[in-house]
């Protein structure tokens, strides 16, 4: 199992070709390589030539730590076509460029919002009919989260999903702060995925449901707006004793494949000591799962 650092915090502070230094400071051997403008910006086409692909190779190599999975965010579900095949053209790049980088893993996101439900899956089968074949051909392992405001939702029904594409390079993001829009299904959810289930992402936020739907009060009433957190550990609640218990008893944390990543968004003027307050927590739930806490 790999902890890794998601960088998006430093992606107004620092340059790409620094991330890696600055995830080694931070105290992690392992960084997720998110949406960057040098990288691979949301929805855009990636621009990382050979030169930029080699030198944050070197980057990587210099600080003395691993790149084990990107995330690109394309509309590969997408129901307007020109969009749809844009996205399978940036989408092919990012797999060019993680081949290039010797990266096995790209964890991503569906795309395409919840009330064309039928039209987005109807795309988005038809997007992987022409990624499938080359991310099996390269032996990659491609993953999914359903993201609040994606045109799947709820983790057994996006489960479902990715299940009808019949393939072991498909696997499962589970993202701590989405929890309560996967439907807090995580005790009947992780089960069933089984080590199809190949990342979790750690940080905590609020359960919007609260307070009989109260808990946040947006305007128009009727807004579609879908809103949550990427908190520290505790600042929210998310249940992280029964994630990591979940997580303990499924085998995920023994598995070498499995990859926890810290991806706290909302603190930005306080990333050191966040980050830092982060990999300690993160250590701590495992090592309580595996019985050698102090």
């Amino acid at each position: 199992m790999k902890i890794a650092y998601d960088p998006t915090p430093l992606h107004h502070s620092h340059n790409l070709l620094d991330f890696a230094a600055a995830t080694a400071d931070l105290g992690f051997e392992h960084m997720q390589l998110t949406p960057h403008p040098d990288f691979a910006t949301h929805f855009r086409y990636p621009k990382m030539d050979r030169d930029l692909i080699a030198r944050f190779a070197r980057s990587v190599d210099a600080a003395g730590i691993t790149v084990p999975a990107l995330l690109p965010v394309q509309r590969i579900a997408w129901p307007d076509e020109a969009k749809r095949q844009a996205a399978v053209k940036n989408f092919d790049r990012v797999i060019e460029i993680a081949v290039d980088l010797g990266v096995g893993t790209i964890n991503t996101e569906f795309s395409c919002r919840p009330e064309s439900f039928e039209d987005s899956e109807e795309s988005f089968y038809r997007s992987m009919d022409e990624l499938l074949p080359r991310i099996e051909r390269e032996g990659l392992k491609l993953n999914f989260d359903p993201h609040p405001d994606d045109f799947v939702e709820d983790g057994h029904e996006a489960w479902r999903v990715l299940r009808g594409l019949d393939s072991q390079a498909i696997g499962f993001v589970y993202v701590a702060p989405h929890t309560f829009h996967y439907g807090d299904c995580l005790e009947t959810l992780v089960p069933e995925l089984g080590d199809r289930l190949r990342a979790v992402y750690i940080s905590d936020a609020f359960d919007h449901r609260a307070s009989h739907g109260l808990r946040y009060i947006a305007n128009p009433p009727t807004t579609s707006a879908r809103v949550h957190q990427h908190l520290k550990v505790g600042d929210g609640d998310v249940d992280f004793d029964a994630l990591f218990a979940t997580l303990g008893t499924s085998g995920f944390l023994d598995r070498e494949d499995a990859l926890i990543v810290s991806n706290v968004f909302g603190e930005n003027e306080n990333n050191d000591t966040v980050s830092r307050y982060q990999k300690q927590a993160i250590d701590d739930l495992i090592a309580a799962q595996r019985g050698d806490a102090d």
